[in-house]
Parts: C-alpha cells; sequence; structure tokens
C-alpha cells in the first residue's frame, strides 16, 4: 500500500505551512531516515524525514502553502501506483529515469545508509551547509545538545578535495598551508565571544591559531585573522538579487506588524540611564565567567533589569483578550534575534527567578538555536513581554513595534560615552555613560505615567546593577 506522507503539526497553534525545498526529488528512491523535504510555518523552519523506503512521487511543489494533516507525497514501493485520482505536482507522470552515470547513485546512498545506521541529529542550516560542502553529515561530531550538530561543526569540518579526472591509487594529501581540524573532529577550542565574532566576521575558526591557554582561540586572534588577506580559494558569496518569495518568517513578521499598528493605540516614550557601573560590572563578569562559558551581553542585562521591574509594575506585563485585561502571572521575556529572513524571537521563562549567568546562558543558547534553525514551538511561544536591541547597529533610539497580544516592548539602543558631572557640588566632570531606552505600549492597557514609572524602574537596576543580584 502506497505510503502517504503529511504535512506534520509541530506546534499548537499551527494550522498551515509553506514547502521549503524537496530533498527527495520526484521519482527518487529512499529509505526511511533519508531527508526527504523542509517546510517552513511562521516561527521556524523543520525537517521531514523519509519514514517508508520507495520511490517519491510529491504532490505539493515548492512554495505551495498546506494545511497541517494534509498529504504532500507518497512513497510507493515496486510495482505501486497512486491512489485514484492523485496526480503528481510535477508534469511528468511517472518517476524520471536517473542519468547514465548516476545508475548506481541510489543502491549506493541506501548502502551508506545503512552501514551509518540512524540519521546524525543535525540543525536544518548544519544540512544544508554539509550538502552544499559536499560532506557527509553523518562523519562530523555535534557540540551542541545531545550531540546535535550545529552550523558552526559543520564549517569546521574539512572540505573533501575535488574528485580526479580518472580513477587513481589514493595519495598521501599534502600538508594544508592552514592549521586543520583535529582529526577526531573535535570542535575548535575558541572562548564564546571569538567564536561569534567569528561568525560575525565569516572566519574559520579551524584556520586561526589560538593564543590562549592551551592553544583556545581568543577574540584577538579572530580580529587578526579577519586583518589578513582573504585566501583566492574563499568562495565570495554574491550580491542579493531579484525576487524573493514574501513568505515564511519574513510574511509573518510583516502581517503581524501591520495588524499590531492597525490595532492598538501605540505610544513610545523614551529615558536614557546612566550605565556607568553597569559597563564596569558587565566587564568584571565577562572575565569571571569566561571559563563557564558564559559571556553575558549588554542585552542580557537590560532583559533581567526589565523582568525584575515587570515585578513592581504587573499592568506592564498583562494582554488584552476582548474586555478583560489579563495580567501574566509569570514573567517570560522573548528577545528578537534577526534572521536573514526576518526576526524571530525566542522566550526566556521565569526571567526575574533566573540568575543573571544562567539567563546569560540560556539566552546566547536560545541566539543559538535561532540561527541554526533549532528551535521548537516551546522556545518560541508563551512571551509576556519583548525586549528588542539594535545598539550594536550605533542605533540611539527607535519605535519598537508591540508583538500583539502583549501590553509593551522595550527597545534598547547603543552606549555612548559623554561627559557628566559628579561630586558633592556637582560641578567635577568626569566620564559617563549613557544608554537610551524606547518603552513602546498600548495605550488602551497603559497610560503614559505608568509606564514612565517602569521605564525609570529599569533604568534605575541599569543605574545600580548590584540590585540585579539583590533583588533576584
Amino acid at each position: 500500500m502506497a505510503f502517504a506522507v503529511v504535512l506534520p503539526k509541530v506546534g499548537m497553534t499551527m494550522v498551515e505551512a509553506t514547502i521549503a525545498v524537496w530533498h527527495a526529488a520526484e521519482g527518487a528512491t529512499v529509505s526511511p531516515g533519508d531527508p526527504l523535504f523542509s517546510f517552513e510555518t511562521e516561527k521556524v523552519n523543520y525537517d521531514v524525514d523519509a519514514e517508508a523506503a520507495g520511490t517519491v512521487r510529491i504532490l505539493q511543489p515548492v512554495d505551495a502553502v498546506v494545511p497541517v494533516a494534509a498529504v504532500v507525497a507518497y512513497i510507493l514501493a515496486d510495482g505501486e501506483e497512486l491512489p485514484a485520482g492523485v496526480e503528481p505536482a510535477l508534469a511528468a507522470s511517472a518517476p524520471a529515469p536517473a542519468p547514465a552515470a548516476a545508475t548506481t547513485q541510489p543502491a549506493q546512498s541506501s548502502a551508506a545508509a545503512a552501514t551509518r545506521g540512524p540519521r546524525a541529529k543535525a540543525s536544518p542550516a548544519a544540512r544544508r551547509l554539509a550538502e552544499e560542502r559536499g560532506l557527509d553529515i553523518a562523519t562530523i561530531v555535534g557540540s551542541g545538545p545531545g550531540g546535535r550538530i550545529l552550523k558552526e561543526d559543520v564549517e569546521s569540518a574539512p572540505v573533501p578535495p575535488p574528485p580526479t579526472a580518472t580513477p587513481a591509487t589514493p595519495a598521501t594529501p599534502a600538508t594544508p598551508a592552514t592549521p586543520a581540524t583535529p582529526a577526531t573532529g573535535a570542535r575548535v577550542k575558541a572562548s564564546p565571544a571569538a567564536r561569534r565574532l567569528a561568525t560575525e566576521l565569516g572566519v574559520d575558526l579551524a584556520t586561526v591559531t589560538g593564543s590562549g591557554p592551551g592553544g583556545r582561540v581568543i577574540k584577538e586572534d579572530v580580529e587578526s585573522a579577519s586583518a589578513a588577506p582573504v585566501p583566492a580559494t574563499q568562495p565570495i558569496l554574491p550580491p542579493l538579487t531579484g525576487d524573493i518569495p514574501y513568505r515564511g518568517i519574513r510574511r509573518t513578521v510583516g502581517e503581524r506588524m501591520l495588524g499590531s499598528l492597525q490595532s492598538m493605540a501605540q505610544l513610545t516614550i523614551v529615558t536614557e540611564a546612566d550605565v556607568t557601573e553597569t559597563v564596569k560590572l558587565r566587564a568584571q563578569l565577562v572575565d569571571d565567567w569566561e571559563a563557564d562559558g558564559v559571556r553575558v551581553t549588554y542585552t542580557d542585562i537590560v532583559i533581567k533589569a526589565a523582568a525584575l521591574a515587570l515585578r513592581q509594575h504587573p499592568r506592564v506585563n498583562a494582554t488584552l483578550d476582548g474586555d478583560q485585561v489579563h495580567v501574566q502571572p509569570n514573567v517570560h521575556v522573548g528577545f528578537a534575534v534577526a534572521l536573514d529572513e526576518g526576526l524571530i524571537v525566542p522566550v526566556i521563562r521565569d526571567a526575574d527567578a533566573l540568575r543573571l549567568k544562567d539567563l546569560a546562558r540560556r539566552s546566547a543558547a536560545l541566539a543559538t538555536g535561532a540561527r541554526e534553525g533549532g528551535l521548537g514551538p516551546d522556545d518560541l511561544t508563551g512571551g509576556t513581554f519583548n525586549v528588542t536591541s539594535l545598539g550594536m547597529f550605533g542605533v540611539d533610539a527607535f519605535t519598537p513595534i508591540i508583538n500583539p497580544p502583549q501590553a509593551a516592548i522595550l527597545g534598547v539602543g547603543r552606549i555612548v560615552e559623554r561627559p557628566g558631572f559628579a561630586g558633592d557640588s556637582g560641578t567635577e566632570v568626569v566620564r559617563r555613560a549613557y544608554l537610551t531606552l524606547s518603552l513602546t505600549i498600548d495605550h488602551r492597557l497603559l497610560d503614559g505615567a505608568p509606564a514612565a514609572q517602569y521605564l525609570q524602574s529599569v533604568a534605575g537596576y541599569l543605574e545600580r546593577p548590584y540590585r540585579l543580584f539583590t533583588d533576584a
């Protein structure tokens, strides 16, 4: 009997999804565990594996919007036909014959799959990059939770040499000009700051010589490597041109933001906090926590401050449902992560109760998961308040848009240094650091005065950051 492949429901609110890519072509032969297709929900992307062996017949093409539980393909055993009345999405009415040069590929793929056993756990981004580089994902050691393979692991894996024109006895490979990835496949030892900077600058950590303890790659090593000439063999990404489908995360963000502005009475108020002591505290915490692999960010500190202030101003931690204002009992703070496809907002649950160190560790894991496509519905739902930052792009103040049905959202600008006054008489000129905070509220739930009081409380935590520990 033909095996029906249906669109799975991966979240309580999911009703439909868009087919993003078919990993198995029309007429291809697959085995259980082989990549079949990927789909996009309004929040994240998911991979689906084949659950049966046979020939793939595709019913829904790429870009098709499909409801949950709809049949998107069939997997047919030898001699089976599509059910009566079912037509494939592609023009071909029968599986396309494989090119002559590749007649043995399906058998080889099946044999390889049988040899390596269950499919390796990997994020969609890691799997796509491995396919682009011609790497066998099963040979890569994962550094993510539970051994999950991340994009960074694929980037650190050595790329196999291109095939030669004629068969030859394998020769001893030449010594690479750059430091190689360890033979064990172990992840390159690097500080979190170095790893993040390498991702931003496009530096391969496997090519960087570490100057830290035990050869650990530190931020300064990455900065030095990025200043070196780019090797001629490094691929240059083409500029983004042409038409881009308006779908998935990008479409969801656009529709929600438009709906937010159309359905709410939004007001933005702005204040400035003297964060001189916060800057000092963060520098100390970065040094103290680096050995534990934790690098606290300014956004982490603001999230903690915002969460503690919500305890004092619970009406800000509310939602509007019809004629009822629900003051939420828990403080679950979402924070915006920018992707190429649009913004995604992971949620830190009970942010007010978490120690700052644990909050920083959790936010880093969620941000990495967002960029690697490894978050699930529970990571992206249930937020009661959001924080979004543009400070890293040199922005001072902006108007953040509320994510319905929340009552408010906090925008974080950049930190700037300028002269300030101190001393008993207030006449001593000193160097101070200032941060701009922008709070957008739904004026239906909050008036300007209580919103300003909340904003003052957040600024108070940032001006006296020791309270982040004493009030937690």
